[in-house]
């Protein structure tokens, strides 16, 4: 007994299966994914600053 599945995707915010054109599954899936995305961005800049910050902090006190 084999049933076949609809073609379908999954949402990218979710994971919910759903027939249609697009990432996500509805408005709310694709806001909310937005937010997410700058959220991690903002967290990696940061690191990135930090690690510059120490690293210029590392040279300057092998230098002294």
């Amino acid at each position: 007994m084999n049933q076949k599945i609809a073609q379908h995707r999954h949402c990218k915010a979710c994971g919910k299966a759903f027939v249609g054109d697009g990432r996500y599954c509805s408005e709310e899936c694709e806001k909310g994914n937005e937010q997410t995305m700058r959220k991690k961005r903002r967290q990696l800049l940061t690191l990135y600053i930090a690690s510059v910050i120490i690293l210029i902090g590392a040279l300057v006190m092998s230098v002294l």
